[in-house]
């Protein structure tokens, strides 16, 4: 989302500034124009040098700089910009946005713009919670500003508490949300579900499977960056959940299936991504099962059928689905299609090393109710995502001209 956009991050005099160099490099890396701008205490902590060697752009420092290719440059820089990140923000520099005053370059660029403004505090505790700080940053607030952060963990001074810089990746997906507000899933709810479900045999063991959750992670965050509004139904994994996405964490797949249900009902559309477990235990041991008393048996009940018995509120509601198969990929594939009545499927061979459950990778088959056939190559998830998107954000428009 960040590609060939212009980003000016602002960066000012914390400890944390030397971590604005990891998202200057990440942003560039996405094919983001960084434009930094540092403050007079932001060169203590970390040299100009240091950012234009990572964005390959001009580093802004001084409010008049007849060399730089800046022309009356907090003019030039505010026009120029689609977002304006302040990374790590101090105080300081809140209480000056928050006054209006106007005495650097950072300031100057923050008040020229029209560009959407996105703050990432970074101090020390006592002077994030204290009042004025919370009324500057209120006041930031409702002119329009989002913060983002800041995290708790161990400071500066060695003290506890709130006041580090949100994760790199945190602010990395908050950019990517501020800009996707006007992308095409914008103004739609999609419902992403997402890793395999337990179903408990005694209080320390389950029935599960391999699915990890990054398809259905990656398939939120892509909805996410493209203006979605998201509801992540999650089975347990170890990934952390994306910013700015509603998750609800669920363990069973009748506990996904009611998940599914309420958050389908005002839904655009839903992408089942997860791999819930088709059968449950008939009775759950109170207590752990223990080992000696020889083999065991363990009667089994059939889970429902989820997407079968989603049916969704609105007319133009889209269904897709997933079948992780590990033979005969094309016609497994197109008869769950049928079968659950699905506008698409996306088929992927669980055998391949390189994709399919715990990879980054996938090597995907996208199937649709016409029977077309579309063969993707080995990409990672996160492109993976933004394909079944492309196709999501395609059938949409059309079923609403039906409506």
């Amino acid at each position: 989302m960040v590609g060939d956009r212009t980003i000016v991050l602002g960066v000012t005099g914390s400890i944390a500034a030397y971590k604005a160099v990891e998202l200057a490099s990440k942003l560039t890396q996405d094919g983001a124009w960084v434009d930094v701008v540092m403050t007079r205490s932001a060169q203590e902590f970390v040299t100009p040098l240091t950012f234009r060697s990572v964005t390959q752009r001009p580093v802004v420092t001084e409010m008049f700089d007849l060399e730089s290719e800046f022309s009356i440059e907090h003019v030039s820089l505010a026009e120029r910009a689609d977002l304006v990140v302040i990374a790590p923000a101090t105080a300081n520099i809140i209480a000056k946005l928050a006054g209006g005053i106007a005495d650097d370059m950072l300031c100057c660029t923050v008040l020229a713009t029209k560009a959407p403004v996105l703050v990432a505090p970074a101090m020390n505790v006592n002077m994030y919670e204290s009042q004025v700080t919370q009324e500057n940053i209120a006041r930031l607030k409702e002119r329009g500003c989002k913060f983002i952060g800041p995290a708790y963990g161990r400071l500066a001074s060695g003290a506890w508490g709130l006041g580090r810089l949100a994760e790199i990746d945190d602010i990395l997906g908050t950019i990517n949300q501020v800009l996707g507000r006007g992308g095409d899933l914008a103004g739609r709810r999609i419902v992403v579900s997402a890793g395999g479900t337990q179903e408990p045999i005694d209080p320390v063991r389950h029935i599960g499977n391999r699915s990890s959750g990054r398809m259905g992670y990656a398939l939120a965050e892509a909805a996410r960056d493209r203006g979605a509004e998201v509801v992540l139904v999650s089975a347990p994994t170890a990934l952390t959940p994306p910013i700015d996405v509603e998750v609800v964490q669920v363990q069973t797949t009748l506990q996904m299936r009611d998940a599914i249900a309420a958050a389908t009902a005002r839904a655009d559309a839903l992408i089942m991504a997860a791999a819930p477990v088709d059968y449950h235990p008939k009775t759950v041991a109170k207590t752990k099962i223990k080992k000696g008393t020889g083999a065991i048996t363990l009667e089994l009940v059939e889970n429902p059928d989820i997407l079968s018995e989603v049916k969704g509120e609105k007319g133009d509601f889209i269904k897709v689905g997933f079948a992780a198969e590990s033979e005969n990929l094309v016609k497994n594939a197109t008869e769950k299609l049928k079968n659950k009545r699905l506008d698409f499927i996306v088929a992927n061979d669980i055998t391949a090393t390189d994709s399919g459950f715990g990879a980054d990778t996938n090597r995907v088959v996208l199937i649709d109710r016409s029977g077309k056939v579309t063969k993707l190559p080995l990409l990672p998830k996160s492109e993976v995502a933004d394909k079944i998107l492309d196709r999501v954000a395609e059938l949409l428009p059309k079923r609403k001209a039906k409506k």
